[in-house]
Protein backbone atom coordinates (compact mmCIF):
# COMPACT_ATOMS: atom_id res chain seq x y z
CA UNK A 1 0.00 0.00 0.00
CA UNK A 2 1.12 3.73 -0.82
CA UNK A 3 0.77 6.48 1.38
CA UNK A 4 -2.02 8.21 -0.68
CA UNK A 5 -5.52 8.42 0.63
CA UNK A 6 -7.07 6.04 -1.29
CA UNK A 7 -4.53 2.99 -0.29
CA UNK A 8 -4.39 4.40 3.89
CA UNK A 9 -8.37 3.89 3.88
CA UNK A 10 -7.66 0.52 2.87
CA UNK A 11 -5.06 0.56 5.23
CA UNK A 12 -7.07 1.07 7.98
CA UNK A 13 -9.37 -1.53 7.29
CA UNK A 14 -6.47 -4.20 6.94
CA UNK A 15 -4.15 -3.21 9.17
CA UNK A 16 -4.34 -6.63 10.85
CA UNK A 17 -2.80 -7.96 7.69
CA UNK A 18 -0.50 -4.98 7.07
CA UNK A 19 2.71 -6.14 9.25
CA UNK A 20 5.67 -4.86 7.00
CA UNK A 21 6.37 -0.74 6.42
CA UNK A 22 9.04 -0.12 3.89
CA UNK A 23 10.98 3.48 4.65
CA UNK A 24 12.98 4.47 1.77
CA UNK A 25 16.37 6.93 3.19
CA UNK A 26 17.40 9.51 0.54
CA UNK A 27 20.49 11.30 1.26
CA UNK A 28 20.54 15.07 0.60
CA UNK A 29 23.85 16.85 -0.76
CA UNK A 30 24.80 19.97 -2.16
CA UNK A 31 27.42 21.05 -4.13
CA UNK A 32 29.15 18.03 -5.92
CA UNK A 33 27.30 15.62 -4.24
CA UNK A 34 24.16 17.12 -5.30
CA UNK A 35 23.67 14.66 -8.65
CA UNK A 36 24.90 11.55 -7.07
CA UNK A 37 22.13 11.60 -4.40
CA UNK A 38 19.81 12.90 -6.83
CA UNK A 39 20.29 10.27 -8.50
CA UNK A 40 20.11 7.94 -5.34
CA UNK A 41 17.30 9.28 -4.79
CA UNK A 42 15.67 8.47 -8.00
CA UNK A 43 16.95 5.00 -8.12
CA UNK A 44 15.49 4.06 -4.43
CA UNK A 45 11.88 6.01 -5.32
CA UNK A 46 11.49 4.17 -8.32
CA UNK A 47 12.42 0.75 -6.51
CA UNK A 48 10.16 1.23 -3.83
CA UNK A 49 7.45 2.02 -5.84
CA UNK A 50 8.10 -0.93 -7.94
CA UNK A 51 8.60 -3.36 -4.23
CA UNK A 52 5.21 -1.65 -3.28
CA UNK A 53 3.16 -3.03 -6.52
CA UNK A 54 4.33 -6.58 -5.78
CA UNK A 55 3.61 -6.90 -1.83
CA UNK A 56 0.10 -4.58 -2.75
CA UNK A 57 -1.71 -5.59 0.47
CA UNK A 58 1.38 -6.99 2.36
CA UNK A 59 3.18 -3.49 3.26
CA UNK A 60 2.86 -0.12 3.44
CA UNK A 61 5.33 1.79 1.62
CA UNK A 62 6.32 5.44 3.42
CA UNK A 63 7.42 9.12 2.40
CA UNK A 64 10.62 8.80 1.92
CA UNK A 65 13.04 10.04 4.70
CA UNK A 66 15.75 12.88 3.48
CA UNK A 67 17.97 13.57 5.51
CA UNK A 68 21.59 16.03 5.25
CA UNK A 69 24.10 13.40 3.91
CA UNK A 70 26.97 16.37 5.88
CA UNK A 71 25.09 16.12 9.23
CA UNK A 72 26.65 12.59 9.37
CA UNK A 73 25.83 9.04 10.42
CA UNK A 74 24.66 10.09 14.74
CA UNK A 75 22.32 12.67 13.47
CA UNK A 76 20.60 11.01 11.14
CA UNK A 77 20.13 7.32 12.96
CA UNK A 78 18.94 9.30 16.00
CA UNK A 79 16.17 10.80 13.56
CA UNK A 80 15.34 7.04 11.91
CA UNK A 81 15.65 5.14 15.43
CA UNK A 82 12.51 7.58 16.10
CA UNK A 83 11.21 6.36 13.37
CA UNK A 84 11.38 2.62 14.49
CA UNK A 85 9.92 3.76 18.16
CA UNK A 86 6.70 4.89 16.61
CA UNK A 87 6.48 2.50 13.55
CA UNK A 88 6.90 -0.52 16.22
CA UNK A 89 4.51 1.47 18.77
CA UNK A 90 2.07 1.05 15.60
CA UNK A 91 2.36 -2.90 15.52
CA UNK A 92 4.91 -3.33 12.38
CA UNK A 93 6.51 -6.30 12.84
CA UNK A 94 8.96 -5.67 9.63
CA UNK A 95 10.75 -2.02 9.20
CA UNK A 96 12.64 -2.30 5.92
CA UNK A 97 15.29 0.62 4.84
CA UNK A 98 15.74 0.90 1.55
CA UNK A 99 18.87 3.02 0.62
CA UNK A 100 21.38 3.79 -1.83
CA UNK A 101 23.29 5.25 0.34
CA UNK A 102 26.37 2.80 1.85
CA UNK A 103 27.03 5.16 4.94
CA UNK A 104 23.59 2.71 6.42
CA UNK A 105 25.62 -0.62 6.00
CA UNK A 106 28.03 0.58 8.45
CA UNK A 107 24.99 1.66 11.46
CA UNK A 108 22.76 -1.08 10.44
CA UNK A 109 23.29 -2.83 14.16
CA UNK A 110 21.50 0.38 15.20
CA UNK A 111 18.11 -0.55 14.20
CA UNK A 112 15.71 -3.48 14.84
CA UNK A 113 14.76 -2.86 11.28
CA UNK A 114 16.48 -4.37 8.34
CA UNK A 115 18.61 -2.23 6.44
CA UNK A 116 18.40 -3.05 2.12
CA UNK A 117 21.00 -1.23 0.42
CA UNK A 118 20.85 -1.53 -2.85
CA UNK A 119 23.49 0.20 -5.34
CA UNK A 120 22.16 3.17 -7.28
CA UNK A 121 22.17 2.21 -10.81
CA UNK A 122 21.69 5.90 -12.90
CA UNK A 123 18.71 6.31 -14.59
CA UNK A 124 19.41 9.38 -16.25
CA UNK A 125 19.86 8.17 -19.45
CA UNK A 126 17.72 5.38 -19.57
CA UNK A 127 13.95 5.19 -21.14
CA UNK A 128 11.36 4.30 -18.95
CA UNK A 129 10.41 0.97 -20.49
CA UNK A 130 13.61 0.53 -19.59
CA UNK A 131 13.93 1.74 -16.01
CA UNK A 132 10.67 -0.35 -15.47
CA UNK A 133 12.39 -3.80 -16.73
CA UNK A 134 15.66 -2.90 -14.55
CA UNK A 135 13.47 -1.79 -11.79
CA UNK A 136 11.57 -5.18 -11.93
CA UNK A 137 15.18 -7.22 -11.78
CA UNK A 138 15.76 -5.34 -8.66
CA UNK A 139 12.54 -6.44 -7.12
CA UNK A 140 13.45 -10.23 -7.82
CA UNK A 141 16.33 -9.57 -6.08
CA UNK A 142 14.27 -8.16 -2.99
CA UNK A 143 11.86 -11.03 -3.15
CA UNK A 144 14.11 -13.52 -0.98
CA UNK A 145 15.34 -10.61 1.62
CA UNK A 146 11.21 -10.23 2.43
CA UNK A 147 10.39 -13.56 2.60
CA UNK A 148 13.40 -14.78 4.54
CA UNK A 149 12.67 -11.98 7.18
CA UNK A 150 9.10 -12.84 7.36
CA UNK A 151 9.56 -17.01 7.80
CA UNK A 152 12.33 -16.23 10.09
CA UNK A 153 10.43 -14.41 12.29
CA UNK A 154 7.16 -16.35 12.52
Amino acid sequence: MDWNSKDIGLYLQEKQYVDTVVIPLLPVAFGEDMKQTASQGEFIQLLGSHLERQFKGRLLLLPPISYLSHLGSETNTAVVQQWETVLKAEGFQHIFYLTSDAMWRNNESAFRGNVVWMPAIPLEHVEDSYKHSIMEDQVKQLLNIFVHQWQTSK
